[in-house]
């Protein structure tokens, strides 16, 4: 290796223990941002974008070879921006101490909770949304007090290379850094020793990280993925839901992790599905290649992954529709795919998708669809489409994801009011709102004495009284 190459990596890590040094020693101060600091950040980050969404906008479709504009200026910038007015409307309230009951053997006293920052916190974000995945964490951890590291993916440059400019012209060294850099920066990141390190991205990374974190005991969030089902009951409209399904399933062509993986539908109905999901692709898209509505895949390794699959899948006997676009693959455009008789040990059944292919299932009960599902590591994300109450209640009740959207897709992440989270390979922790305020909080319990201390009262030496005291604690229901 070039030796300037050498002593430049070196220089980067070096910055980054830097950096991380800096911002750990201001958290050790013993004084947490006040509730006007904390406003204060929000606003300035609301500001950045709001100033910079143009240029945002470039960059990460620049990255992408095309990236639909109004997507990500909908799913990414304006999810961000309800973040921050979420967090800026309900700070008062999340910051004030929580009073909690006192059993009557310990009055007279008081208790209370004080949600506390916990002190740096590391973010590691991907490449699919770049911008959201990044700033999105950051708002909560904004929110509960803490300082940021964020290191983006290596496979959006650009807009890392943004990212990183304009927080630096935004936020001083020691509240908010970006760090960019490749696999050995991601790992060098992932090594330090934060006070919570939050990362998404791909089940595999996320146990690299998660063993890099163990080191240092350092907490994790962990949004990850899997293979996310959509159910389609026998009692809806298939033409409705194949549309819902696609929307859902094509926006960012598939580079999505709650996106629906495959759908489950009666087996009558796999066929009419399958054309209806293509129909609704016809007026979602009426052309690929020139289209700036429909996005490119990332790179010519996952493009050429997702042919791949397909091609494996048409080779094993699957019956294979598609959105046909001359030109497609000239701009690594991948058209809507839909694959039906898709085999289970094949690509498509076996791994998380993450593109615009679409394998749809039969099944002749609902017992059968649910036994489908538990089968496999419980998913990120559940849909299930059907008018009847009792029906979806069964579904919910009978397969566990980490959320979920009835009756549609995609929807309950962009809700502020409820943690979005994974379940085991999917993901460990949730936030958002104020369920993002108290993952990156540290709840510290605080009792007050009263006037007198009875368990001090009560010995050592331990008497008749302490042994009294302890007979009535047994006996009380």
């Amino acid at each position: 290796m070039d030796t300037q190459i050498v002593t430049q990596h070196q220089d980067g890590l070096a910055d980054l223990h830097r950096i991380f040094d800096l911002q750990h020693s201001v958290t050790r101060g013993g004084i947490a941002p006040t509730l006007q600091a904390r406003k204060s950040r929000l606003e300035k980050l609301r500001q950045m974008l709001v100033a910079n969404e143009a240029a945002f906008v470039a960059a990460i479709s620049s990255d992408f070879g095309n990236r639909s504009a109004d997507e990500t200026r909908m799913l990414e910038i304006g999810l961000v921006l309800n973040g921050i007015r979420c967090a800026r409307k309900g700070l008062t309230h999340w910051m004030r101490p929580e009073k909690r009951h006192v059993d009557v053997a310990f009055q007279p006293a008081k208790a209370w909770v004080r949600h506390e920052p916990l002190g740096v916190v590391g973010i590691i974000s991907p490449w699919n949304y770049p911008l959201f995945l990044s700033l999105g964490p950051l708002v909560d951890v904004i929110a509960a007090g803490n300082r940021a590291m964020i290191k983006p993916s290596e496979l959006t440059p650009r807009f890392s290379d943004l990212l990183a400019r304009t927080i630096a012209d935004t936020f001083s060294e020691d509240e908010i850094r970006v760090v960019t850099g490749g696999v050995e920066v991601a790992q060098a990141f992932s090594e330090l020793p934060f006070d919570h390190l939050v990362f998404t991205g791909s089940t595999g990374v996320g146990r690299k990280v998660m063993l890099a974190a163990a080191a240092n005991l350092t907490p994790v969030t962990l949004e990850l993925g899997g293979k996310s089902p959509a159910i389609v009951c026998d009692d809806v409209d298939v033409a409705k839901v194949a549309k819902s399904v696609a929307f859902g399933k094509f926006l960012n062509a598939g580079q999505t992790c709650i996106a629906p993986d495959y759908a489950l539908v009666p087996s009558s109905k796999v066929e009419a599905f399958g054309k209806a999901v293509i129909a609704a692709v016809g007026k979602f898209y009426p052309t690929l290649s020139g289209n700036g509505d429909y996005t490119s895949i990332i790179s010519d390794r996952h493009y050429s992954r997702l042919v791949g699959a397909v091609d494996e899948a048409r080779a094993a006997g699957a019956t294979v529709l598609s959105a046909r676009d001359d030109g497609v693959a000239a701009v690594r455009k991948v058209a809507p795919t839909v694959v039906i008789g898709a085999p289970e040990n094949g690509v498509l059944m076996r791994e998380e998708i993450f593109g615009p292919v679409l394998p749809v299932i039969g099944y002749d009960s609902l017992d059968e669809a649910l036994a489908f599902i538990n089968r496999r590591d419980r998913p990120l994300a559940l849909y299930a489409f059907s008018h009847q109450r009792e029906t979806l209640e069964k579904i919910v009740d009978g397969a566990i994801s980490g959320g979920v959207t009835l009756n549609g897709t995609l929807l309950h992440a962009a809700q502020d009011g409820m943690a979005f989270g994974g379940v085991g390979p999917s993901g460990i922790g949730g936030y958002h709102g104020r369920d993002g305020f108290i993952r990156f909080s540290h709840a510290r319990s605080v009792l007050k004495i009263g006037f007198i201390n009875v368990f001090e009262k009560l010995g050592p030496p331990w008497g008749g009284l302490a042994r009294t005291v302890s007979k009535i604690l047994a006996r009380r229901r």
